[in-house]
């Protein structure tokens, strides 16, 4: 019946600053960045995965009134929003090299697990986002 995932969505609080760390500093695409009027649309994929986009969404109209956008927005500026990304790269090690040169905040270092190895970073906005290179066995569903 379902055949894929194609968007998610995660609060951001300024979006500009999302486009400049999704894409400058993870190096995301924009995959649309269009001014709806009552909301700007902007999602970002992964270069070479258009078919699954991430909508960079700040907290308010159409989907929340104005008090539940507040709320929302503190909860996000404590890291207690439960946003979170899960990427895969070919070498972690070096990819945390390379975010850790552009000054990403790095919450778990780079460490061995079952399925892999991972990492943890933070975006400016207090999502986790992991960062995982993945054993054969799971590639293709994998808990990161």
């Amino acid at each position: 019946m379902l055949t894929s995932i194609t968007q998610s969505q995660i609060f951001v609080l300024d979006q500009d600053q999302a486009l400049t760390f999704y894409v400058d500093t993870l190096g995301l695409q924009v995959a649309v960045d269009q001014d709806l009027g009552f909301m700007r649309w902007l999602t970002v994929h992964v270069p070479g995965d258009p078919g699954h986009q991430i909508l960079l969404e700040v907290p308010g109209p159409p989907a929340m009134d104005p008090a539940t956008a507040e709320q929302v927005r503190e909860l996000l500026t404590k890291g207690a929003m439960g946003g979170w990304l899960c990427l895969s790269t070919p070498d972690a090690h070096a990819a945390h090299a390379e975010l850790t040169a552009r000054g990403v905040d790095v919450t778990d270092e780079p460490t061995e697990r079952p399925y892999g190895i991972d990492f943890g970073i933070r975006d400016p906005f207090g999502n986790a986002i992991r960062i995982g290179q993945l054993n054969a066995t799971h590639a293709a569903g994998s808990p990161t």
